[in-house]
Formats: structure tokens, sequence, C-alpha cells
């Protein structure tokens, strides 16, 4: 047992130096516990319709405004948390807004929405640290209110979601304090052909995740793809600010999914039986994740995929069909970003950085 400790302590000192990272995981799952358990109180959501949608909602929103931050001081970070929460709530308004007007001509229309948020995901990185992650709030925000279906007449809960989500991530950043020290990141520099000097990298990478995206529609449209979200959102996040680091990042997060995928699968029974235990290997996984990003994306990915996993089943979702479907999605988005960075104005660097989102 002391070895295995040992080892185990050995492994996170090589990926975590300095446990940075490792708090920060915490804080992670702690934004999402707190934002949870306060859509969750009937004070403050007795007039919403959906209790399960406003803390869902606020806890993503903390979430991820909590894994695309990363400054190095409580004041910068706490406004950078507010405003990615804010960009969220302003992405999950879009669709509720918009999909109504896009629904009466076919089922997959409204996903046209999402693919607006991935050429912004890639867009908005042209404003560094923060711009790439109001980018990647906003697609995340048009993500979950496409898989809660929400409508105009959420729009309350949508606001309400958004303060809790700020409260939620803002008050463990200012208890991490001193102790979390973000890594830099260098500036994201890429040069293309001659011909294509007029386009920057980051309009490039937006629109290569947008033609990939919009690809995912199409395929949705025309045979009907079970879980087509997903290979939306893998389409936008593996495109790096090069064709070769897109083509390593598909690589990693193939090998990732096809890990974390089974051994979400084969904790499934313990979903019924346990379902606590369960949530506490997710909230282990999530902190690995935190610890993976952005040099280990294959583990980081692995460590999501397991999440998505045993959270679904924990929710009550156990049809294997779904479950395989998010994965082999997830494996045909990212194929279809390759081949966009591939072919549509591809980049080659003179400088390379991926920025770790999702």
């Amino acid at each position: 047992m002391r070895t295995i400790m040992a080892k185990l302590e050995t492994w996170l000192d090589r990926i975590d130096p300095g446990t940075h990272r490792r708090i920060k995981g915490l804080r992670l799952v702690t934004a999402y516990g707190i934002a949870l358990a306060l859509g969750a109180l009937r004070d403050v959501s007795g007039d919403i319709p959906s209790t399960l949608t406003l803390g869902a909602l606020a806890g993503n929103f903390a979430l991820w405004a909590s894994v695309s931050e990363a400054r190095s001081t409580r004041y910068t970070s706490s406004r950078d948390l507010t405003v990615l929460c804010i960009a969220a709530a302003v992405g999950a308004s879009s669709y509720a807004l918009c999909a109504p007007w896009l629904q009466p001509y076919g089922h997959a229309w409204p996903e046209i929405i999402l693919v607006v948020g991935a050429f912004m995901a890639g867009y908005l990185k042209r404003y560094g640290i923060t711009g790439a992650g109001i980018g990647s709030q906003i697609y995340i925000g048009q993500l979950l209110a496409y898989g809660g279906k929400l409508t105009p007449m959420d729009m309350q809960a949508i606001g309400i979601a958004m303060c809790i989500a700020i409260v939620s991530s803002v008050v463990p950043r200012l208890l991490s304090g001193p102790a979390e020290q973000p890594i830099l990141q260098s500036p994201l520099v890429s040069v293309m052909a001659p011909r294509y000097r007029t386009l920057t990298a980051e309009i490039v990478m937006g629109l290569q995740a947008a033609v990939a995206a919009l690809v995912v529609v199409i395929l949705n449209g025309t045979f009907g793809l079970l879980e087509s979200e997903w290979a939306i959102t893998a389409c936008v996040y593996v495109i790096a600010g090069t064709s070769s680091g897109t083509m390593e990042r598909v690589r990693r997060r193939i090998i990732g999914t096809l890990i974390g995928v089974p051994l979400g699968l084969v904790c499934l029974p313990l979903a019924a039986n346990v379902p606590l235990l369960l949530w506490g290997a997710a909230s282990l996984a999530m902190i690995i994740y935190a610890m993976a990003l952005p040099e280990r994306y294959d583990v980081a990915c692995g460590a999501f995929a397991f999440v998505l996993m045993v959270t679904l089943a924990v929710s009550g979702e156990h049809s294997t069909s779904v479950l395989f479907a998010r994965a082999w999605e997830t494996v045909l988005g990212g194929v279809l970003g390759l081949t966009a960075a591939s072919f549509l104005f591809p980049l080659r660097a003179a400088k390379e950085r991926d920025t770790p989102v999702l």
C-alpha cells in the first residue's frame, strides 16, 4: 500500500509540480458543488419552473469559467471569472432566443447557432487568455441551452444561474489565493501561405471550427446523429494554432476518449447502488483533468470522458447506445476538425501554443 501511494505521489508531482493545478482542480469541483447546491435552494428556485435546469446551468457556468480563467491575482481572477460567467449566460441566451425561429425548418437547424459559437471560440483567441475563455464560454452556454432545450421562457433561469455562477466561482478563487499559480501562456503566433496573408490565424481557426461544425449539422440533418452536439464540441476544441498542433490534439483526444469511455462504462453498475462513490470518482477525475491541462491533453480528455459517462449514469441515463454515440461522434468531430485544419487555409507555426480549454 505504501509503495502504491509513493508511486501515485511521484506521478502527481511529475504532472503537477508545485501542486498549483491540484488546487485549481479542487476549486473547479468546489465551484460546481456550491452552484449546484445554491441552485437547489427553494428560496432561490421557487419561481423557476425547472430546478434541475437552474442548478445544472449555474454549476456548468461556474465550472467552465474556472477552467478557462488563468490569472495570478485574486482581483484579476475574480474579474475574469465574472466576465466568463456573463459570457456563458450570453451564449445560453442566444440559443434560447434564436432556436424557436429555426426549429420549424428541421431538427438540425437550431445547431446552426452552435456553428456561430464554434467560430467565436476560435476567433476571440486574438484577445488573449480572457478572449479565448469568453469564446469558449459563449459556445458552452449555447451547448448547455441546446442540451436543456431552453426557450425564451427560461431567460429568468439563465440570469439567476449567471448570478449563482459568479458567486460560486469567485469565492473559491478568493480562498485559494496565492497558493494557485497558473502557467503563463506564450502568445499564439501562426503564419500562413503568402496568398492568405489577409486572414489572421484567429479568423482561420474560427472558420476551421465553424466549417467542421457545419458539416456535422448537415450530417445530422441528412442521416440523424444521436449525439451530434458532441461531434460539434470535438470540432471546436481540437482546432489548434497550427495544422500539426491540431493533428496532435486529435490524436490525444481520441486516445483519451477510447480510455475514459470504457472506464466509465465499467463503473456504470455502481450508479444504482453507490451513486455517492461514483460522484466522488467524478470529482477526482475533474481534479486530474485540471492537473493534466495543457501538457497532457490525452490524460485530460480521458478524465473528462470518464466524468461524462459516470455523471450521465448517475443522472439516470443508462442507454448504451447513447453512451457509445457520445464516444464515436466525438471521434467523428475530431476527424472533421483535423480535415478542416489540414485543407481549409492550413496554418503553420512560427511558435506553437494550444489554449488549455476543455
